[in-house]
């Protein structure tokens, strides 16, 4: 469903609003003076590179964060689902439905107290807010989300027994169900199917106020959002809002960087040049030079030093006005894997409850495979079973050579190393700054994580590489450099993705799609 298709009512009193928020840690500020508005009805996306504070700006604007200077007013209530969700070991599934029905279930007390003995003020006091949360509502909401997410656990669950991926899919449907005025939320799509991101996506579409969501998902960015805020740098060192829409915003982006890089070349070269003639022209002052003889000898003397302020002046002005030199990208340069041969070779698999292919599957050098199938249907675990992780109850794997494996999530061992400890090569790969390899990694975004353990992958040179979910916490541009090295890499790869985009840009991979071994024993194999 479009934008357009459908009329959503707003609440005219919803709004976020920041005024000159700055935030900053040891490495300097992240989130630098952004004053921005948005209202009922709009649905602002945030986008930037890794470490570019999009994390941090959507927990000041949850007042989660305490900013080192300006503020944030908000009318209206508020949700947000981050990335990691923090949770107690007793805590269950019902305790988070609970706390999400908390308000429409105390509204209907309320109602209920009102009503009986009847109490006219208080009852129309307690009827209006119950109407305007949709109380009577919330307990089916609740169960629609929780079932579309694929979240629909005994409530008995703890949290702690589910996966990540479970555990976040269960909150997000919380969050749907609460109905809250402000919704932010941090990658929302990291652990959707195809059904659960139609879900969202028409959610968010009609949500009656503010929606502000950080996400590398291009086809929610450009489904969703009616502005983008761009947080990379700009010539004027302002943040900016952008309208249009994901793929009209990289194309402004990529001409706004042009036109920034010829600013800076031809201000460079006029500087040059000035320069050059002020210290021709203070030279030949101290050469004690005159002007040719001729007409007004008497202002000979006068024209060196003359000619001199006018270039220094001019000097000045271009410097008050030039525009910074735009700070180098990091562009994702991947390394030369080789690989010849028959690389891996997989009979058909079975491990109880989890994965079920009936079909063998090889790989040889330069070959692409494509893992689809619902949350459930065991493409992490296939994946860890070609990775020898994971040992299946029937079937074997084979492989030459080195199998390399990027989990959902990138975790290390030992978060007090340095990043350069653990990679020395994520600056030549293009996917870390020297200044943040120097950082320990359990001061690093989640993004940035997430390119370090993919430095750390391709820094071991395998001839094999098994991707999960490889688009989780990177930014757009990176996805689109890896999905370019993808196709070009002589390794042979096997990616499972729910992202629209990628499975788009891998239409021509050979696919093996999956079902749920709850729902099916069936397991295809098909080519494309």
């Amino acid at each position: 469903m479009s934008r357009t298709q459908k009329r959503i009512p707003v609440r005219s009193h919803v709004h976020l609003t920041t005024q000159d928020l700055t935030k900053g840690y040891e490495a300097g500020p992240v989130v630098d003076g952004i004053s921005l508005k948005v209202s009922a009805g709009n649905r602002l996306g945030v986008i930037g590179e890794n470490g570019r504070g999009k994390t941090t700006l959507l927990r000041l604007l949850a007042e989660d964060l305490v900013p080192d200077q300006g503020t944030v007013t908000r009318h209206g209530s508020l949700s947000l689902v981050q990335q990691e969700m923090p949770f107690h070991e007793d805590e269950t599934v019902g305790d988070l439905l609970s706390e999400a029905l908390r308000e429409s279930r105390q509204a209907l007390s309320e109602l209920d107290s009102a009503a009986e003995p009847f109490d006219e003020q208080r009852y129309e006091k307690a009827l209006a807010h119950a109407e305007d949360i949709e109380a009577w509502d919330a307990e089916r909401r609740a169960g629609i989300a929780l079932k579309a997410l694929d979240a629909d656990h005994d409530r008995s669950t703890k949290l702690g027994q589910l996966s990540v991926g479970q555990r976040y899919r269960v909150r997000l449907a919380c969050l749907l169900a609460e109905r809250a005025d402000v919704l932010l939320l941090d990658e929302p799509t990291n652990h959707l199917d195809a059904a659960a991101l139609s879900f969202l996506t028409e959610r968010l579409q009609q949500h009656h106020g503010v929606v502000v969501l950080v996400s590398h998902d291009r086809t929610l960015l450009d489904d969703v959002c009616t502005q983008l805020l761009d947080l990379d740098p700009a010539p004027d060192g302002e943040v900016h809002l952008h309208g249009g829409g994901y793929r009209a915003f990289k194309e402004a982006k990529r001409a706004a960087r042009q036109r920034w890089e010829q600013r800076f070349a031809q201000e460079e070269a006029e500087h040059g040049e000035l320069a050059e003639k002020v210290e021709r022209a203070q030279s030949r002052l101290k050469d004690a030079w005159r002007p040719p003889k001729g007409a007004f000898k008497h202002k000979r003397s006068t024209r060196a030093a003359n000619k001199m302020r006018n270039v220094a002046r001019r000097l000045e002005e271009l410097d008050d006005q030039r525009v910074d030199a735009p700070p180098p990208p990091l562009r994702f340069a991947p390394p030369d894997l080789e690989a010849s041969g028959d690389l891996l070779h997989a009979t058909p698999l079975e491990v109880p409850g989890r994965l079920n292919l009936t079909e063998p599957i090889s790989l040889s050098a330069g070959e692409k495979l494509l893992i689809t199938g619902q949350n459930g249907a065991g493409k992490s675990t296939l994946l860890n079973v070609l990775a020898g992780l994971i040992t299946p109850a029937t079937g074997t794997v084979h492989h030459v050579g080195k199998v390399a494996l990027l989990a959902q999530e990138s975790t290390f061992e030992n978060e007090d190393a340095t990043a350069a400890q653990l990679c020395s090569r994520g600056e030549e790969l293009g996917l870390l700054s020297g200044k943040d390899l120097a950082r320990p990694v359990g001061r690093l975004s989640t993004g940035q994580r997430r390119r370090l353990g993919l430095a750390i992958l391709l820094s071991s040179g395998p001839h094999v590489l098994l991707l999960d979910e490889p688009t989780n916490h990177l930014s757009i541009a990176l996805v689109d450099e890896l999905t370019d090295a993808l196709h070009r890499t002589k390794a042979a790869v096997a990616v499972a993705t729910h992202d629209r985009q990628m499975r788009t840009d891998f239409g021509t991979w050979r696919t093996v799609t999956l079902n749920s071994p709850s729902r099916s024993h069936e397991s295809s194999v098909a080519s494309k």
